[in-house]
Order: C-alpha cells, then sequence, then structure tokens
C-alpha cells in the first residue's frame, strides 16, 4: 500500500478548508438574519407599543373632558339642590 502523496495531502487541506470556508459563511448568514429578524419584529413591537401609548393617552385625554364635564354638571346640582333645602325649609 502506497502511502498519499504530496500533492494528494494539499487537496485534502483545500478541500477541508473551503469546507470550513462554507460553514464559516453558512453561520454567520443564519446569524445575521436573526439578528435582522428580530430587529424587524423589535422595531414593530414598539410600534404597536407606540400606538397604544397614544390611544391611551387619546382616552385619558377624552376622560379628563368627561370628568370636568360631569363635575360641571355635577356643580349646578349641587347649587339648586341647596336652594331646593333653602326654599324647603322657609315653607316649614
Amino acid at each position: 500500500m502506497t502511502g498519499m502523496s504530496e500533492h494528494d495531502w494539499t487537496e485534502v487541506v483545500g478541500a477541508v478548508g473551503i469546507f470550513a470556508l462554507l460553514i464559516t459563511v453558512f453561520a454567520v448568514s443564519v446569524v445575521q438574519l436573526a439578528k435582522t429578524r428580530r430587529t424587524r419584529l423589535e422595531s414593530a413591537r414598539a410600534d404597536d407599543y407606540r400606538r397604544l401609548a397614544e390611544t391611551a393617552a387619546q382616552a385619558q385625554a377624552e376622560n379628563a373632558r368627561l370628568l370636568a364635564a360631569m363635575d360641571g354638571r355635577l356643580g349646578g346640582m349641587e347649587t339648586r339642590m341647596t336652594t331646593l333645602e333653602r326654599v324647603l325649609r322657609e315653607v316649614e
């Protein structure tokens, strides 16, 4: 049995090198695609949170407006109730 010649070893080393290069390129590509996808999803999630915050702020402003209107109406009712109580006391 004859051993491998120097030319044969060169081919083996070259094949292993190319195989390692292909594995490295594939691994780096997969990692970069995963990072890109994760960034895109985080950006979409941030947009959703921003829209949710805007909606909550609008709802809070609307609630404050309604509460102020109700406070005004309640103040008017309180004034009328006080006047009515005074009138009833005078009638007694």
